[in-house]
């Protein structure tokens, strides 16, 4: 081995020459007590230098993101894939935000101004190019249930301070992303957040009772007033609606389930809605029956530019504008994260805020109420085969041409089936599937989501937030200061980060191996199915061996493996006996916990 020194002014450099590769060492180098007295200014210095060195088309594709997919896209690849999902999207849209808007307490053409220009703004400031952003379920119930405690839905005040919520959470998305605070919501547990969604897709399924049923019940975010009304004013129960009713749900739920799991079917999953309304007003135009509401006469043309008012209220729809920011990022950008990830994109969460609350503010100026991203939507976009995010802005123009032409055919749609379209988008919010893995996987996790959900239907969703968050940094400040000290522990989170970036990583080529875990570990991924997504025969009981097995990899997609190698086969080892052989052998040889013949 050579030695070789060479100084320069600030540090000397170590060569070290071992065989064929030279070596770098540099020593470590404390910093000086002048430099540590303004710290801020090196820093300071690259922020200014970094920009100046930034070129007009970075700078273009950090304002208007949408010059990212505009730049490179492919007309003849792209153009009919996005015009078909776009279609798709917008015939679906069109029932489902007139379904939320009454979810809402708002008039269904708040619904149908919802999906116009906040679509669009998206378009161009959102960086995820198959997210579809408009009203949602959860979102419309916050909305209905800060506003009924303030005004009766029946005034114009509900409707404008509606129109100020979403200019409120637009601000705050906005001030988020600009500052990269997104990280905040890290520190909410996943199964926090399963917990919250299954709580309050039961008590949006409950509020819709009423459509169903035929007679008036109690507004309320809690599942015992709702409990309470149904039965109370069970002597005005009317049959057509009921029947009606459940028979739309039913065929929507026939056409989900057929859409999901036959793939030259998928159309009728988007084409679910639709149906629904077309079945509900062709059964009203034909019999008029008396029993069975509708909405009613819709205003014709695109919504008029008006600045938000009412802002001496705004101080009592700060907690709602916090709590409808919250879940634009626990849902939205996790949402946008997983699509980018299997179409090959990167994507930045904080810009992704950024463009949500353009939107979101733009739309207020449009009468547009609360908008984030759908999960239901997005997957049909992606299904449909979305590439960039025209889709979204033919989207708008359906929504455009629905609102010039086709609202006189609203007039008589059947508040049964706008309720039966918000109760099978929501039946897919609750997560039972979600407690079950939490009990065989996590105990803890598993009761933060009975704490979350049971809170939040007793006490109301502001409440069992705040409750199931605050147990959820209960467990991290125990856990930081108590410590467990058994290596790579692994809860309920921590498997699910695992399979995001399993998902992102197999959309690249790339193979995730798990080497030397612990009893416990192994054990909690085995019961997750995390290690049947990973393949059995990726996990290690050494990094030396998984080391050499990826390198043994490399030098055969390289070609570079010798004809003339040993293939001897090698005795097997289960995994417990494979941890047993190695507390007695030192130079033991690469063994996987399954034979080579499977890698």
């Amino acid at each position: 081995m050579e030695v070789s020194y060479a100084t320069t002014s600030n540090v000397d450099v170590v060569s070290v020459a071992s065989g064929d590769r030279p070596v770098k060492v540099l020593p470590l180098v404390h910093p000086s007590p002048s430099s540590s007295r303004r710290p801020s200014a090196p820093f300071l210095g690259r922020w200014v230098s970094m920009l100046r060195e930034m070129s007009s088309r970075e700078w273009t594709e950090i304002f208007l993101p949408c010059a990212r997919w505009i730049r490179s896209y492919r007309w003849r690849e792209y153009l009919q894939a996005d015009l078909i999902a776009g279609v798709t999207v917008g015939i679906m849209l069109v029932p489902q935000s007139m379904s939320y808007a009454k979810l809402a307490g708002l008039h269904p053409i708040y619904g149908l101004y919802s999906s116009f220009v906040p679509i669009f703004i998206y378009s161009i400031f959102g960086s995820s190019r198959q997210l579809a952003i408009g009203p949602v379920a959860l979102v419309s119930l916050l909305v209905s249930n800060v506003l009924h405690k303030i005004v009766d839905s029946s005034e114009k005040l509900y409707t404008e301070l509606a129109i100020l919520l979403a200019f409120m959470v637009g601000v705050l998305e906005c001030l988020m992303g600009l500052f990269r605070l997104g990280w905040l919501i890290r520190f909410v547990s996943h199964s926090v957040i399963s917990g919250f969604t299954t709580a309050s897709a039961l008590v949006i399924a409950l509020s819709q009772a009423k459509y169903f049923l035929g007679y008036n019940i109690e507004g309320s975010s809690k599942i015992v007033p709702l409990i309470r009304s149904i039965i109370a004013g069970a002597g005005d129960f009317k049959w057509p609606p009921f029947v009606m009713g459940f028979f739309i749900l039913g065929i929507l739920l026939l056409m989900k389930e057929l859409g999901k799991t036959k793939k030259n079917l998928r159309m009728l999953r988007a084409s679910g809605p639709l149906t629904a309304v077309i079945l509900g007003t062709s059964f009203v135009k034909i019999f008029h029956p008396s029993s069975i509401s509708v909405v009613g006469d819709v205003p014709q043309g695109l919504p008029k530019f008006s600045v938000p008012t009412e802002f001496r209220n705004a101080k009592s729809l700060i907690p709602t504008a916090f709590l409808i920011t919250g879940v634009a990022i626990m849902e939205s950008v996790g949402i946008a994260k997983a699509l980018a990830a299997k179409h090959g994109y990167e994507l930045d969460s904080n810009q992704e805020l950024f463009g949500l609350g353009v939107a979101n503010i733009c739309g207020s100026f449009f009468s547009s109420y609360p908008t984030t991203g759908s999960f239901s939507r997005s997957a049909v976009n992606h299904e449909s085969g979305a590439k960039t995010g025209l889709s979204g802005i033919t989207m708008g123009i359906i929504m455009g041409c629905a609102l010039l032409f086709m609202t006189p055919l609203f007039r008589d749609i059947p508040q049964c089936a706008l309720a039966a379209i918000v109760v099978s988008a929501v039946m897919g919010l609750v997560e039972h599937k979600e407690a079950i893995f939490l009990w065989r996987v996590d105990k803890r996790d598993f009761f933060l989501w009975i704490v979350t959900c049971i809170t939040t239907l007793v006490f109301g969703i502001e409440i069992g937030v705040l409750i199931g968050v605050a147990f959820s940094l209960a467990f991290v400040i125990h856990e930081s200061a108590n410590p467990h000290v058994a290596v790579t522990y692994v809860d309920s989170s921590a498997i699910q980060a695992l399979k995001e970036l399993h998902q992102e990583y197999k959309s690249r080529g790339i193979q995730i191996l798990i080497a030397n875990p612990s009893r416990e570990v192994h054990l909690s991924l085995f019961k997750s199915g995390l290690l049947d997504i990973l393949g059995k025969e990726w996990c290690f009981v050494r990094v030396h061996d998984a080391v050499q097995i990826c390198l043994q990899r490399v030098q055969k997609l390289h070609g570079l493996v010798s004809h003339n190698s040993d293939q001897t086969p090698r005795k097997q080892y289960s995994f417990l006996q494979s941890l047993w052989k190695q507390g007695e052998e030192t130079n033991s040889y690469s063994e996987p916990l399954l034979s080579e013949k499977d890698v």
